[in-house]
């Protein structure tokens, strides 16, 4: 679990149930108290007693204290200040091919490529594609995110402003397979945009007895059947296309 950093806005971030707080009011004793929030959204506050700041920042929670003890007349110009030591409730997942999967803490505004990037990136075996769970009212949602049209200049809108409790699942690498007169047969990561010919070259190229005439693919289709149809060097692979090169008869 990530704690705070010394992150430009972390003093904007809410504070919620879980999340402690070191409260400090300069002209009392000077020394911090700890304090939970509690479920209902309150902490323990010296001369207050309970002070609800569930939903509050920080900073608006210094105002606040600040605010109740000059009205009671405890102070007549109180100091407060409130630091978060530990946030446990604005926290997301970031689950599958990142380097250290687990739950980060929103430690102000994060996107998307912020958060895999905080888990150490993608691994070698992840793909392009990011999967966002997000669960409101009851109702979860998935949104796919290609982090390689990010990368390459893409709609930054679709590089999402993560929210409390979303969960980032990234998806393993998409695959082919190529089979037959080559001289690495077998099953290959499919990269972005790849074509027939960059397909044998990922199988090592042609074996002496290969040959690119008659090239093949088997591709199953949405109904589940699998198709069989001839293709150039420069048709696009899809997922799981299987590529299959003859033998040369002369």
């Amino acid at each position: 679990m990530m704690l705070l950093t010394g992150w430009a806005n972390a003093g904007d971030v809410p504070v919620g149930p879980g999340d402690v707080l070191r409260v400090t009011i300069y002209g009392d004793t000077n020394q911090p108290t700890e304090t939970r929030v509690t479920e209902s959204g309150n902490i323990t506050v010296p001369f207050l007693g309970e002070v609800r700041v569930i939903g509050l920042s920080s900073t608006e929670a210094e105002q606040k204290i600040a605010r109740q003890l000059r009205d009671k007349g405890y102070m007549k110009d109180p100091q407060v200040n409130v630091l978060v030591t530990n946030m446990v409730s604005q926290q997301v997942a970031v689950l599958g091919q990142v380097a250290k999967p687990g739950r980060y803490v929103l430690d102000g505004p994060r996107t998307v490529t912020d958060m895999v990037a905080n888990a150490g990136g993608v691994t070698p075996d992840g793909g392009d594609i990011v999967t966002l769970v997000r669960t409101r009212d009851g109702v979860t949602t998935r949104q796919q995110i290609n982090l390689w049209e990010l990368s390459m200049g893409g709609d930054p809108s679709k590089n999402v402003v993560l929210e409390r409790d979303d969960v980032l699942m990234v998806d393993r690498a998409q695959k082919f397979f190529i089979y037959g007169e080559v001289q690495r047969p077998g099953m290959y990561r499919l990269e972005h945009g790849m074509t027939v010919l960059q397909a044998l070259s990922t199988g090592g190229g042609l074996t002496q007895r290969g040959t690119e005439r008659g090239l093949k693919i088997k591709r199953r289709g949405e109904d589940g059947k699998m198709t069989e149809f001839k293709v150039t060097d420069e048709t696009l692979l899809q997922p799981d296309d299987i590529v299959y090169v003859r033998e040369s008869w002369f």
